[in-house]
């Protein structure tokens, strides 16, 4: 009788055991999936630092190594919840990046604007663009101290920088619709940052 109880005993902690992995996974996988959003003040500036999951679909890829510039751009909004009316939106930013491969030189480039850099390869682009670093979005004066509020942030593929014939293809294909969730994020300006220079 003692044997048997061991035996019970042994298959009910793997049983118990099987269960809990399962209902850990998924929720490993959505935490695998979420974004990392901080917001700092420095000279007077709201900064963002964020670090986005993106991934680029194989069509996408494949263009990109074909040499088709990828324009992606990063989408920003800050509200100001008000009981009495519509939310305010205090901040509306964006920051856009270009990845391109030569195929003559063989050599990856990212950058924004005038300013780009060699990359060793189209996975290092991407870590570029994915990788957000003091992004100031807002001069701190224009913001209350001690008000909550509630910003929200995407990546994703900005078609309409993409020439003619590839906009075509975004409009006819899902495949060219690339595009993050909108990740929020929330936070308040503390009283002795607002008083400072």
């Amino acid at each position: 009788m003692p044997r048997i109880s061991f035996l019970l005993l042994r298959n009910l902690l793997a049983l118990v055991s099987l269960c809990l992995a399962a209902c850990l996974l998924p929720a490993g996988a959505a935490f695998a999936n979420q974004a990392d959003i901080s917001v700092s003040f420095r000279h007077g500036d709201v900064e963002i630092d964020a670090q986005l999951p993106f991934e680029l679909n194989a069509e996408l890829r494949d263009a990109a190594e074909r040499g088709v510039p990828l324009y992606f751009s990063v989408d920003l909004e800050v509200d100001r919840k008000r009981w009495w009316w519509f939310d305010a939106t205090e901040i509306e930013s964006r920051i856009t990046w270009r990845v391109l491969y030569n195929a003559l030189t063989r050599q990856w480039r990212v950058g924004t604007g005038d300013l780009s850099l060699p990359v060793a390869g189209l996975e290092d682009a991407m870590d570029v663009v994915r990788t957000i670093r003091g992004w100031p979005v807002a001069k701190l004066s224009d913001l209350s101290a001690g008000v909550r509020y509630e910003g929200r942030l995407r990546l994703r593929l900005d078609t309409s920088r993409l020439s003619r014939p590839f906009q075509i293809n975004a409009f006819n294909s899902s495949a060219w619709t690339a595009s993050s969730p909108w990740y929020e994020f929330s936070f308040k300006v503390p009283d002795t940052v607002a008083e400072g220079p």
